[in-house]
């Protein structure tokens, strides 16, 4: 199914073995990026807005027990990650490169398992990213709106309507590979809107307005205790999005090496972003920390730093949102529409299959 031979480039004009594929694997992925692109999707899927929320982490767990979080989460996911890419290129060494966590599944667990469990619980999570996605981002249209606006009266749901149908432009995006100039794009937002959320936080904690810093964790032990299971399951999720084998199948064959290097750039990313957010984050609000950063920088409608830092902040972060949504939908949305076409009619998604090929290879 989605299983092909090592060394094969599907993307190039031999139409006759792409019919040998299924619609999906064909549809969504091609195999002509390189280490660099690799980084880029990486990083698009793993450093996303969720980072604006480790302050707040931190404000339930404590400097120490923060820090040593953040550092446990590096190496361990750095390690979980790159062991992932090497059993891949194992496989491609072998002659059967694995295009997707599914095709995984099957192999290792039976076809079973692969089709009936790995792929709906994929599919959930993306699913659920993508719903997420869409709300943070209608929410941060209307941030902007009323920062511009402060009388305005369009309600929530205008605004995710308005960023729904953004998306689903861009939804429209054939290939993961495809998306390799707007993850670079979002690579360079999220190091700018970190940059902004940094300044500000430093800007907040050395200014008259300055809030006190309370460092000290809320609570008695029970409330700690479930504080810091929040504060855990916040950080995991946040280094936790890698989708490795869709990503990993749009490198170019031979694959051996290059998911590393994507990692490494990825990494160097996570660990200017995520600490300096963080650190900076509890080190001025302390305890008192929001659950995304950027609530503490107004209060009461007032802004502690200047207007335009904070609406330049909330637009980089909307434009990043964008990209995590169409990363994570890309897993998602063409699976599910591709298996109820197979379902509905095979030679149909054959069709559709060829179709979508002829249409957009050169993306």
């Amino acid at each position: 199914m989605g299983t092909v031979e090592a060394g094969l480039d599907y993307s190039s004009s031999d139409t006759q073995h792409h019919k040998e594929l299924d619609a999906e694997a064909l549809f969504v992925l091609k195999s002509r990026g390189s280490w660099l692109h690799c980084g880029y999707h990486l990083t698009t899927s793993i450093v996303a807005p969720a980072l604006l929320s480790l302050p707040f982490a931190f404000a339930l767990l404590g400097w120490v027990a923060g820090v040593s979080c953040l550092i446990i989460a590096v190496l361990v996911t750095f390690y979980s990650y790159n062991l992932l890419s090497k059993v891949l290129e194992h496989h491609a060494q072998l002659g059967q490169r694995q295009l997707r966590f599914r095709d995984m599944a099957s192999d290792i667990l039976g076809p079973r398992w692969g089709r009936y469990f790995v792929g709906p619980l994929q599919f959930s999570l993306c699913y659920a990213a993508v719903i997420a996605c869409t709300l943070l981002g209608g929410q941060s249209l209307k941030f902007i709106y009323l920062l511009c606006n402060s009388s305005g009266t369009m309600k929530l749901y205008e605004f995710v309507a308005i960023f729904g149908v953004l998306m689903l432009i861009l939804a429209q995006i054939p290939s993961f590979h495809s998306l390799r100039h707007i993850n670079l794009i979002s690579l360079t937002l999220c190091l700018a809107y970190s940059t902004c959320a940094t300044i500000d936080s430093t800007y907040i904690g050395n200014s008259v307005n300055a809030p006190p810093k309370d460092s000290s964790v809320n609570g008695d032990g029970k409330d700690q205790l479930f504080g810091a299971f929040n504060a855990i399951s916040i950080i995991a999720t946040t280094y936790g999005n890698g989708i490795i084998p869709e990503i990993q199948a749009t490198i170019a064959p031979p694959v051996e090496g290059k998911m590393f290097k994507g990692l490494c750039l990825c990494y160097a990313v996570v660990i200017l972003t995520f600490f300096t957010v963080a650190i900076s984050g509890y080190w001025a609000f302390g305890n008192k920390a929001k659950g995304t950063i950027l609530g503490n920088f107004m209060v009461n409608g007032n802004p502690l730093v200047p207007k335009w830092l904070i609406l330049i902040t909330s637009i980089f972060t909307l434009l990043q949102v964008s990209a995590v949504f169409t990363c994570s939908q890309r897993t998602s949305w063409w699976r599910k529409n591709m298996e109820i076409l197979r379902a509905i009619n095979s030679p149909f998604a054959k069709l559709c299959q060829g179709c979508f090929y002829d249409h957009f290879w050169w993306l």
